[in-house]
C-alpha cells in the first residue's frame, strides 16, 4: 500500500473516557476511537478510578486507531500523550499492577488534614508553587497508603513501589525504556512543583511524610521521553511530548499568548488565562485560583493563571444518569433553548464542593427557586446558566489575580457545542466567546502540535488569533446592568450555601 502521509498517534487520557487519534500537520484528526472510563465515588470527598482500567483502553483505544491508520495508509512517526493531571496512581513495579485505586483529581478526602497545614504552609505554597494547599494532594494520599495499606507498604519496603500521575503511570507502562517522568504541566497541577525554578519543594513533601525517593523524574513538556513498547502497541516510535490535557487543548485552540483566555468544558470547566514568563502579582489571592505551567519548552516555561468548576459535564451526567430528568446533555440544550431565562430557578454545580469565592469541599450543589408555575425548559435553562455564571467566576478570578484582562474567550471540550450555554456565558462575562470547529478534538491536535514541533511538522505551534471560517462566535446580548443584576443574584445564592456549609454539622 502507498503511504499517503506521516501522522502522530495522539492520545487524550481524560477522567471520563479515553481518545486515541491520528493527527496530520495540517492538524486534521483521523482514525479517532473513544472508550469510557468509569469515575467512582463510594463516600462523599472520596472520588476513585481504576488505574488498570485506565491502562487497558487506553491501549484499546491506540490499538483501534493504529488498525485504522494502518488500513488509511497512514504513517505513524511519534506518540504524544495528554492526560487529566492530577490523577495519582500507586503500583508494583514488578507486576505492573496498581495497588489501589486510584485518587482522582476531585477527591476531597484530605481536606481538612491539608486545612490544618495551611497556617504554616499556605503563603510558601501560593508564592512558590502557584496555589495554596488546598483540599486534595498526591502526595498526602499516597503517603497514608504507605502507612496504612499493607500491599502498599510492603511494595515500598522491597523497593518496587511506583507513584505518579497518569501522565507517569502510562509513560512506564508505553515506553520500552520504562521511563519514569512526569511533566511540568502536570507536576504543576500536583501541588509541589517550584514553578520558576522546574524543582519539587522538598520541604512540603517532607511536611506531607512523603518519601522522595519516589518521585518522578521532572522534565519539560516536549522532548525524548523513549521509544514505545511494541509489545503493548505493535509500533516502535519515538514519544516526543507528554502533556496536561487542559493545556494541550489550549494549544490545539491555539490559544498561546498573553491575554488569551481559553476554557475547556469536559468533566469539569476549566479556565486559563495565557499570562507569558512572568508570574502573577497577585498569587494566591483566592485559593480555588492557580498558577499554572502553560507549557515548557526546552528551558523556557510560560505561565497561566486557572481556576475551574470541578463538576459541569459531570453534574449534567448526573442529572441524566441518576436523576434521569433528561435523556442526555444535548437535550438539556434543546429545552434550554426554548426558555427565555430560567425564571427565578438557580443551579449551583457544586457536587464535590465550591473554589470559587472561596474553596469550600463541603458545599454542595443545589436546585432552588422552583415554584409550580417552573417549566422543563426553564429548570434546563437554569442548569446551563449554573455553569456559565460558575465559568464568569472563574474569568473574574483569573483577571483579578494576574491584572491581566481577557478581551475574548476561546472554548473547546464537549459542552461547547452548547449554543444556548455559550451565549449564558457571552452574557454572563461580557465578552465574545469563539467556538472554533472540532473543538472536542483540539485535546488531541495540541498534543500532537506540540510533538510535531520539535521538527517532524516544524517548529512553531499554530496560533489562534486569526478567525477561521467555520467558527462561531457568541457576542453579549444583556447590557452591564443586566449582566450585574444576574451576576449579582448568583453571588447572593453562592454566600446562602457557604455560609450553610460553613455550619457545624450534627454527627
Amino acid at each position: 500500500m502507498t503511504i499517503s502521509r506521516d501522522v502522530i498517534l495522539a492520545i487524550d487520557e481524560g477522567t471520563s473516557g479515553t481518545r486515541a487519534a491520528t493527527v496530520s500537520a495540517d492538524g486534521e484528526v483521523t482514525c479517532l476511537d473513544y472508550i469510557g472510563l468509569q469515575v467512582d465515588t463510594p463516600r462523599p470527598g472520596v472520588v476513585e478510578q481504576d488505574a488498570d482500567a485506565i491502562l487497558a483502553k487506553t491501549l484499546q483505544a491506540c490499538h483501534a486507531t493504529i488498525a485504522q491508520a494502518n488500513k488509511e495508509g497512514q504513517r505513524i512517526v511519534a506518540l504524544a500523550l495528554a492526560t487529566q493531571r492530577a490523577t495519582a496512581v500507586l503500583w508494583d513495579t514488578a507486576t505492573g499492577r496498581a495497588l489501589v485505586p486510584a485518587m482522582v483529581w476531585q477527591d476531597t478526602r484530605y481536606a481538612a488534614e491539608l486545612d490544618r497545614l495551611a497556617p504554616t504552609w499556605d503563603a510558601t505554597l501560593a508564592r512558590e508553587v502557584g496555589r495554596a494547599g488546598g483540599v486534595r494532594s498526591p502526595y498526602l494520599w499516597a503517603a497514608r497508603h504507605i502507612q496504612e495499606t499493607p500491599a502498599v507498604a510492603q511494595a515500598f519496603r522491597d523497593k518496587r513501589l511506583g507513584f505518579g500521575t497518569v501522565d507517569t503511570w502510562l509513560l512506564w507502562h508505553l515506553s520500552r525504556e520504562r521511563v519514569y517522568v512526569t511533566t511540568s504541566t502536570n507536576a504543576a497541577s500536583a501541588g509541589a512543583y517550584v514553578l520558576a525554578e522546574h524543582r519539587y519543594q522538598r520541604g512540603w513533601l517532607d511536611a506531607l511524610g512523603f518519601p522522595q525517593d519516589l518521585l518522578p523524574e521532572l522534565r519539560a513538556d516536549a522532548g525524548d521521553f523513549g521509544r514505545t513498547d511494541p509489545a503493548l502497541l505493535g509500533i516502535d516510535v519515538p514519544i516526543l511530548a507528554s502533556m496536561g490535557d487542559q493545556h494541550a487543548g489550549a494549544i490545539g485552540l491555539g490559544c498561546l499568548d498573553r491575554g488569551q483566555a481559553m476554557c475547556i468544558h469536559g468533566t469539569g470547566s476549566f479556565v486559563d488565562l495565557v499570562i507569558g514568563d512572568a508570574l502573577p502579582p497577585k498569587a494566591g489571592l483566592y485559593a480555588g485560583t492557580t498558577t499554572m505551567v502553560a507549557r515548557r519548552v526546552g528551558n523556557a516555561s510560560r505561565f497561566a493563571v486557572e481556576t475551574f468548576v470541578a463538576t459541569t459535564g459531570s453534574a449534567l451526567d448526573w442529572i441524566c444518569d441518576k436523576l434521569r430528568w433528561f435523556e442526555n446533555a444535548a437535550e438539556i440544550s434543546r429545552f434550554a433553548a426554548e426558555a427565555n431565562s430560567a425564571n427565578g430557578v438557580i443551579f449551583l454545580p457544586a457536587l464535590t464542593g465550591l473554589r470559587v469565592p472561596q474553596m469550600q469541599p463541603n458545599a454542595r450543589a443545589a436546585l432552588t427557586g422552583i415554584s409550580m408555575a417552573s417549566t422543563r425548559a426553564e429548570v434546563a435553562y437554569a442548569i446551563l446558566e449554573g455553569i456559565a455564571h460558575s465559568v464568569a467566576s472563574c474569568v473574574s478570578a483569573d483577571e483579578e489575580v494576574s491584572e491581566v484582562g481577557v478581551s475574548q474567550l476561546i472554548v473547546g471540550g464537549g459542552l461547547a457545542s452548547s449554543d444556548p450555554l455559550l451565549q449564558m456565558q457571552a452574557d454572563l462575562i461580557g465578552v465574545p466567546i469563539r467556538r472554533k470547529p472540532n473543538t472536542a478534538r483540539a485535546t488531541l491536535r495540541g498534543i500532537a502540535f506540540l510533538a510535531g514541533a520539535t521538527g517532524l511538522f516544524g517548529t512553531a505551534l499554530p496560533r489562534g488569533t486569526a478567525a477561521h471560517a467555520d467558527e462561531r462566535v457568541f457576542e453579549p446580548t444583556i447590557s452591564a446592568d443586566q449582566r450585574a443584576a444576574r451576576r449579582a443574584l448568583w453571588h447572593a445564592r453562592v454566600r446562602s450555601e457557604l455560609e450553610h456549609a460553613a455550619m457545624p454539622r450534627a454527627d
